[in-house]
């Protein structure tokens, strides 16, 4: 009898154990799952024709650390964001198109009510990661005491506003608090970087946005370029060499980043490598024009690089999937854990790291509102359609006409064309309503 009491004791505790355990998992995370670190490395200007992977543009900068990161994992090939900088890291934060958070042009601020990413993140996960945002915020237009924490991000160091005047002599903000730093930019960010995953001691999300290669053009250190001995830049010479210059530092200390995160952290780490908007226009390659780069909705302004390799990334190549900003939300934290494949306008695109599966969206937006020009666009990934609040409308076929040289209203559609655009439009109206 005392051997059945104890057997039955036994029992009832591993039950007691099991329901424990269970309980301990939000409703939204998946019991049991592996937690990679997350590094997602933001690039300030960057667009396809100044990077290696892309038939765009014929000038390209030396990247070894970022070609690594392509060529171990996959380049996403129609990846959308917002024309500049600001809109495009609001609606990765939030998951959000412009419209809804009212984040659609630089310098717009996000609001203290919106949840980030990393505070979702902390709450579907029971607090399960570390989360750093290093680098550029530009959410909180240029308010010097605006402290990044309030958003639910456990640490921040960085740039509060959207571009230094000088990449040696900028101010720095930390812990709340502002003070001149004279030191290269693009170095103390990765010093920082590599200072705070040294210090984790749990998985964490490190959210590492350079200011590099934005303006103002300059001459990175050189051991971090190969661009040669170049003048101090002024205005009216090429600025080319200065901005392959700065890409090139970019990619020197990805490298050093890289090689600083312990060998086991490193081995369980999925990297994210993002262009914000394209080129801007002093820099601008062929098939780009001036007029269709950063600050556009033309192609050259909104299709920027992406790579993504690294653990949990088995698939290798190019993905043609139709991919926005927002979906960086839904897909990042699925990666921490979350069950959520959907939310708000972010479309987990996860399972094309390992698959190539059934498409992710079947259209594609963006917007922009720079006080004069009220603008949206949509792509099916074959139609463009383009509007302005003005009423004026160009449309594009994407797959004849990859760099939007023919405005197919300016004359008479066919059949199928017509079908295309009340498609496009009648998307349009319900993501917008």
């Amino acid at each position: 009898m005392e051997k059945i009491k104890s057997v039955l004791l036994l029992l009832a505790i591993n039950v007691i154990l099991v329901l424990s355990s269970c309980s301990e998992d939000p409703e939204n995370t998946s019991p049991g799952v592996e937690s990679p670190n997350i590094l997602l490395i933001i690039a300030d200007d960057l667009g396809k024709d100044a990077i290696d992977g892309f038939p765009e543009g014929s000038i390209k900068p030396n990247t070894p650390h970022i070609d690594g990161i392509r060529n171990s994992g996959i380049s996403f090939n129609n990846f959308w964001v917002y024309p500049t900088c600001t809109p495009t890291r609001a609606s990765i934060i939030t998951g959000k198109y412009g419209y809804r958070t009212d984040v659609k042009w630089a310098g717009d601020e996000l609001a203290a009510s919106e949840v980030t990413l990393q505070k979702y993140i902390s709450e579907a996960t029971n607090n399960r990661y570390a989360t750093a945002v290093v680098g550029k915020w530009h959410l909180s237009g240029n308010n010097p005491t605006a402290n990044p924490e309030s958003f639910g991000i456990d640490y921040y160091a960085g740039l509060i506003r959207g571009a230094v005047d000088d990449y040696y002599q900028w101010q720095f903000t930390e812990d709340g608090s502002t003070s001149l730093r004279t030191d290269y930019t693009t170095e103390v960010f990765t010093d920082l970087s590599i200072d705070w995953i040294n210090e984790q001691s749990k998985p964490w999300f490190l959210w590492l946005a350079y200011n590099a290669p934005h303006t103002p053009f300059h001459v990175p250190p050189g051991n971090m370029h190969s661009q040669g001995s170049l003048p101090d830049y002024t205005n009216g010479m090429d600025a080319t060499p200065y901005f392959m210059a700065a890409i090139e530092a970019m990619d020197y200390q990805i490298g050093r980043l890289l090689e600083n995160i312990p060998a086991e952290a490193r081995e369980n780490t999925v990297i994210i490598f993002i262009g914000d908007n394209g080129t801007p226009i002093q820099v601008v390659q062929s098939p780009y024009s001036a007029s269709k780069a950063k600050g556009s909705l033309f192609q050259g302004g909104i299709n920027v690089p992406m790579f993504i390799a690294g653990k949990g990334v088995s698939r290798n190549g190019t993905d043609n999937s139709l991919i926005t900003g927002a979906d960086l939300f839904a897909t990042i934290a699925g990666i921490a854990g979350s069950n959520t494949n959907e939310i708000h306008d972010s479309k987990s695109f996860k399972s094309l790291l390992t698959s190539n599966s059934n498409a992710i969206r079947a259209y594609q937006y963006a917007e922009m509102n720079d006080g004069t020009t009220d603008a949206w666009t949509i792509s099916n990934g074959e139609y463009k359609l383009m509007v302005n609040s003005n009423g004026e409308e160009q449309m594009f076929n994407l797959t004849d006409d990859p760099y939007e040289q023919n405005n197919l209203l300016n004359g008479m559609l066919n059949a199928n064309e017509t079908s295309a655009k009340l498609a496009l439009e009648t998307e349009l109206l319900d993501i917008r309503s």
